[in-house]
């Protein structure tokens, strides 16, 4: 695409091409009326230390941009690798066959065996073109060491390597890279 056409960006490619940015998976969820309700997303990301906010991005045409205005609180499950079938499942392609494992924790319904939960109350919301950042202050948070789901250009992936490198070395929130052996 030359910069000249930059003023029309074809949807499909701009898709494409924020396809190769790899994300996790996370399943978002909401209660409302003691129903529990849940979609797939790739849009989600930390946004402050202090206090602790995150931001989900939810397009206007799904459900649950509609239900956060009435619920106010909504769940993060960052999915493991071996939970695909969740993310397919409530990425709109059902599994009928599939027991959805919830687990009621802080007042909302997460999945459970995932690495990571957060519950948070919706602090702020910013319509941006077709979606909704809910930002979220978080009330609730766990997880646990394994290998995440990935997203990346269109399909799901894994991590090849070990997810903690011992490159890297956090200090009073400074992190110092080391040069990992064989790569300049």
């Amino acid at each position: 695409m030359s910069p000249e056409s930059s003023a029309v960006i074809d949807s499909r490619e701009f898709r494409n091409c924020c396809g190769r940015f790899a994300t996790g998976i996370t399943i978002v969820t909401t209660q409302v009326d003691s129903t529990t309700h849940g979609m797939t997303a790739n849009g989600f990301m930390s946004v402050s230390l202090q206090p602790p906010l995150i931001a989900i991005s939810l397009g206007h045409h799904t459900r649950l941009h509609h239900l956060l205005p009435e619920s106010m609180r909504y769940g993060v499950s960052i999915l493991d690798e071996s939970q695909l079938r969740f993310s397919n499942h409530f990425a709109g392609r059902p599994d009928d066959t599939l027991e959805i494992p919830f687990v009621q924790i802080a007042g909302m319904p997460l999945l459970e065996g995932a690495l990571a939960h957060m519950v948070a109350r919706v602090v702020d919301a910013h319509e941006a073109g077709d979606h909704t950042l809910y930002i979220g202050e978080v009330e609730y948070l766990d997880y646990q060491n394994g290998r995440p789901l990935l997203y990346y250009a269109g399909g799901y992936n894994h991590l090849k390597t070990d997810p903690k490198p011992d490159h890297t070395i956090w200090y009073d929130n400074e992190v110092f890279f080391f040069p990992t052996p064989g790569i300049t």
